[in-house]
């Protein structure tokens, strides 16, 4: 089925934002926002989720994209939550593309929300659109000079994936250094080291994943048994 189509650490000063946080903790939905170049991976990462934690919790997504739907028709093949945002030449989405995208959701069966923001490395300081988190994803095919180059995406994330670990053999990529920029750049940032493709390193991502939604469910949660 084809998805509907919508043409730094977070604070409040966004009444939409604020908003959007409302209603998806009212809802028990720990919401996550990818930021990452093209190609890096966003879509590949966001299904190979899916795969590893449905059934037992339930994913959606707000796939953004300047102008095509192809990523969240890639989505919809293993979640029925999903919804496109077109952002147009705006670019990166906003608080108030986020609000109307939530409103062709069912938040009542959703655990987890993605919101996987446009392919770009520049002006990729995210927005705050009601996210819980902010996770940077980077690629080793791009270089292991990414997080140096574009710290502003590394210093706004809680959490850094460095994706396509299988080429690590095939192209020329220092990880240490890479690990050294992001550690110095936010050392509060956990970094995890996978392959959305052939799913090396995924279980530390998806128990962290896990580990944060029960948390968030069991603070959000309005039942004292």
């Amino acid at each position: 089925m084809k998805a509907p189509v919508i043409e730094k650490r977070f604070h409040d000063a966004n009444p939409v934002a604020k908003l959007n946080r409302q209603i998806l903790a009212d809802a028990g939905v720990f919401a996550v926002s990818i930021s990452g170049g093209p190609g890096c991976g966003k879509t590949a990462l966001i299904e190979a989720s899916i795969n590893r934690l449905m059934p037992e919790l339930q994913v959606g997504v707000i796939a953004c994209d300047v102008a095509s739907h192809l990523d969240a028709d890639r989505i919809a093949r293993g979640s029925d939550q999903v919804v496109q945002v077109n952002t147009g030449p705006q670019g990166i989405p906003d608080a108030t593309h986020i609000h109307d995208a939530l409103q062709w959701l069912d938040l009542e069966k959703i655990d987890l929300l993605f919101i996987e923001n446009v392919g770009t490395l520049l002006n990729t300081n995210p927005l705050e659109v009601g996210q819980d988190v902010n996770a940077a994803i980077f690629s080793v095919a791009a270089g292991h000079d990414k997080a140096s180059k574009h710290p502003e995406i590394v210093e706004a994330a809680g959490v850094v994936l460095l994706n396509k670990t299988d080429l690590l053999k095939a192209v020329p990529f220092d990880l240490e250094a890479f690990r050294a920029d992001v550690h110095r750049l936010n050392g509060n940032a956990e970094l995890f080291e996978l392959s959305a493709l052939n799913g090396e390193g995924l279980d530390r991502w998806v128990q962290w994943l896990q580990a944060r939604i029960r948390k968030f469910q069991c603070k959000t949660s309005t039942w004292f048994g």
